[in-house]
């Protein structure tokens, strides 16, 4: 690999015509970017210079060229749209002084008093990114994203790559810089664009995408050209880990005796992950071919995946594997025993250089407590949920990953091991976890053949254990005090109602609905059992993260539809509107597989039905108390801002399928859509079948108090003030769904007036009294609906969805 090449300036300004840069540094709080106003150019580091008066002078030439191309339209906002007519600048510039006569040519110098303004942000660059014709200024916003954040850059990615694959070559150069610049700085940012440039190029025909410019970006990021140059100066020799990641002791592990500590170089690692990831029944399919642009998945041959990098694909790879093996099994009973055995196996992988991407801080992933896994309801597929135990660092490339702690030191230490009436011996005690052998070498646990037979401890069995064994040492620990303890029967009786009156509901454990239980044990109470319960749960920074995991679905509505959430809720926290939404993170790793951030302490209404068998309102009166308590109040506020937040969301974007098993109910009363795959222009079958604005049964009503309560006029108030709200920023809104349809084959743009239509639920039209009524009806439409009862019945008697 030539180092000419990898070494090239992650900022070249354009060699077809002239680069527009920002004259001033970054603003504060950004993210540490480099100088705006040197940018280099060229192959070598020492290349050619702008400084920040020639990037003035290139932006006033490029507009004034504009202006002399089109004469008869004033220069104004890049893309040819008037602006009005205002005092000239004496020099031009953003900071000259006005002079009182008018001249045409001063219009050259207000769209870069735009740039460099304070009110110009990530959302207004975006905007001018794809809708401008003029090189220029689209290599000028390129440059400008240096100076944003990341994490407001990060938000708008899919936006950037979906441009950078469908869009023309000027737009890809302008972008290409700030992606490359990037991914030179992070693995986690790497991966994400690659895994997004195979799934936005999915849509393309595949002879086109195949030489795509996004699939020649998605080659060069997943090479070793992408590497810091400060890496490449000093390398260091890589630590063994079993990802080919680089392990070593962890400041607080005790060391073990026996831990997966390999000596390979760099090179050797990736060969031998090529060479010992066999074809059985516990890894079947593993490609060989030097191919890396599948159509159809991300995966590639690890032999030419660069070391930085193999360590986390193969760990996506494994949980993506595992979900597509989980498919072609019968019942969810069977899913859940293969699931727990597949995660046994992946444990002996770990702790590894790799990390859950949709996680907000830097870490290391431990372990997978697999007898806590369960298999989700669907009718198809089989996606699933884990809980992952990881290790907060400050730096993910550069900490030191720890040694593996095997399960039975941690077992050793608890008294379980010696009460004989847990009907095993002791040596068939300590080994109860798993009958895999804990193997030194990684490699041969890759190698397993026989899965199918593997023997795991099931979760049940693990918690009547655990419940013993700490019975067994509060025994102990009274007895040897020999200090009588006398306690009031009174104290009792108000110490057991005020567990009974804290204790939520809990629900029996069900063959067909596995996750039911899982999703309902409260996250605390979760934590706290499965941290006491692992080898790693004394460091100090402990983490336990839950994901899910889905093969087989097309998560880029998902994503859209996340970022049309998170965008309507930062509007709504500026305006200071009450609505409250749950926005979870959707990880697209190619078109037709990904993962999504659970919603934790919540259950679906299906379940809540199923399991408790009563009305909405009288589980709310279970869970929280009676109407007049303090809880249940609270509970109520809950529901109705959450409701009505979700119906503004339902009615923009028009969601369907919206049975009881797509809408969860959290601890506190929230109500959360999931499931988003039917939006815009798509409804199931595309039958168009649910016609109501939103869902919003006679149950819902009656939680918030009846038709004639002040709940239900509060959640009208809120609806009203939500829409308002949205309209005053509707462009921002709109943006983010125009973009995406460039180039794409989803569904929900099925039809030419998606975006017409989106627009048209706005009302910009209409007075705030007219938007009122159009409220009042929409509601009365809703809870009137035909058609939404008629489709829950259709779930009932078909999935058997309640």
């Amino acid at each position: 690999m030539e180092e000419t090449k990898a070494e090239a300036s992650p900022v070249p300004c354009r060699r077809d015509g002239p680069s527009l840069s920002l004259s001033s540094s970054p603003s504060s709080g950004s993210a540490p970017t480099p100088p705006l106003g040197v940018i280099s150019e060229g192959a070598g580091e020492g290349g050619a210079l702008i400084d920040a008066a020639a990037a003035e002078r290139a932006c006033r030439e490029v507009l004034h060229k504009l202006k002399l191309r089109r004469p008869e339209t004033p220069v104004g906002n890049g893309d040819g749209s008037p602006e009005p007519n205002r005092d000239e600048d004496e020099e031009g510039g953003a900071g000259g002084r006005r002079r009182p006569r008018q001249n045409p040519s001063s219009k050259q110098s207000w769209l870069l008093r735009l740039f460099e303004s304070k009110l110009f942000d990530v959302s207004m660059a975006i905007s001018y990114l794809h809708n401008s014709k003029e090189p220029g200024v689209q290599a000028y916003i390129g440059n400008r994203l240096f100076s944003f954040p990341h994490d407001d850059v990060d938000f708008y990615l899919p936006q950037l790559l979906n441009m950078y694959v469908h869009m023309d070559e000027h737009v890809g150069d302008a972008i290409k810089p700030y992606v490359v610049h990037r991914c030179r700085q992070s693995i986690s940012f790497s991966l994400q664009c690659a895994w997004l440039l195979a799934a936005y190029s999915s849509d393309m025909h595949i002879s086109t995408q195949r030489h795509s410019r996004g699939a020649k970006l998605r080659k060069l990021i997943l090479s070793d050209q992408l590497k810091p140059a400060a890496a490449r100066a000093r390398r260091e020799p890589p630590a063994p880990s079993p990802f080919s990641a680089a392990p070593a002791e962890h400041a607080g592990l005790s060391p073990s005796k026996r831990t997966h500590q390999r000596s390979k170089s760099d090179a050797a690692v990736a060969v031998s992950l090529s060479s010992n990831l066999k074809r059985t029944a516990s890894n079947p399919k593993v490609e060989s071919g030097p191919d890396e642009e599948s159509s159809d998945s991300d995966y590639v041959d690890v032999s030419i995946t660069p070391v930085r990098l193999a360590p986390q694909r193969d760990f996506m790879k494994s949980l993506m594997g595992i979900g597509k093996r989980l498919a072609t099994l019968p019942t969810k009973e069977q899913k859940t025993q293969r699931l727990i055995s597949e995660l046994s196996l992946l444990n002996h992988k770990l702790p590894a250089r790799v990390w859950l991407p949709t996680a907000a801080f830097e870490h290391h992933v431990v372990r997978v407590p697999h007898t806590q896994a369960v298999v989700l309801n669907s009718k198809d597929k089989a996606p699933y949920l884990i809980y992952v135990e990881v290790l907060e660092v400050d730096d993910f490339e550069t900490a030191s990953v720890p040694a593996r702690i095997p399960e039975n030191r941690i077992r050793s230490t608890r008294s379980v091991e010696h009460l004989p009436d847990c009907g095993a011996s002791a040596e068939q005690r300590a080994g109860s976890f798993s009958t895999v052998p804990n193997y030194d070498n990684d490699d041969e646990a890759w190698s397993v053949d026989d899965i199918g037979e593997l023997q795991v401890e099931l979760p049940e069995v693990h918690a009547s254990c655990d419940n013993i064994s700490q019975f067994s040492v509060d025994s102990v620990s009274s007895l040897e005090s020999k200090e009588p303890v006398f306690i009031a029967a009174g104290d009792i009786r108000r110490r057991l109602s005020e567990q009974l009156a804290q204790t939520p509901t809990t629900f029996k454990r069900d063959p067909e609905d596995p996750s039911a239980v899982a999703l309902k044990e409260p996250w605390e109470e979760k934590v706290r059992r499965i941290r006491e319960g692992s080898p790693y749960g004394h460091v100090p920074t402990w983490r336990l993260l839950s994901v899910i995991v889905k093969c087989g679905d097309d998560l880029r509505q998902e994503l859209l539809a996340y970022q049309v959430l998170q965008q309507l809720k930062s509007i709504w926290e500026a305006e200071r509107v009450p609505l409250w939404i749950k926005p979870y993170k959707i990880l697209v790793l190619s078109s037709d597989s990904g993962m999504i951030e659970p919603v934790v302490n919540a259950v679906s209404l299906h379940q809540v039905k199923k399991h408790s068998q009563l009305s909405l309102l009288d589980y709310f009166l279970q869970e929280h108390g009676a109407p007049t308590t303090e809880a249940f109040l609270s509970a109520q506020r809950n529901f109705v801002q959450s409701c009505a937040g979700y119906s503004l969301i339902c009615y923009l974007l028009q969601v369907k399928d919206r049975h009881n098993g797509n809408i969860l109910l959290d601890a506190c009363g929230h109500i959360i859509h999931i499931d988003f795959g039917f939006i815009l222009s798509s409804s199931p079958k595309n039958l168009g079948f649910e016609t109501s604005a939103f869902k919003l049964t006679a149950e819902f009503v009656e939680v918030m108090g009846g038709p004639e309560g002040d709940m239900f006029n509060y959640y009208k108030m809120l609806m009203l003030q939500g829409l308002i709200a949205a309209r005053k920023h509707m462009e921002r809104v709109l943006q983010i769904v125009e973009i995406m349809q460039q180039g794409s084959q989803l569904p929900c743009f099925h039809g030419s007036s998606t975006m017409r239509g989106l627009k048209e639920r706005f009302h910009m039209s209409l007075t705030e009294e007219q938007l009122q009524l159009l409220v009042e009806q929409m509601v009365l439409g809703s809870m009137r609906s035909i058609t939404t009862k008629l489709y829950d019945g259709f779930q009932y008697f078909t999935n058997g969805i309640m």
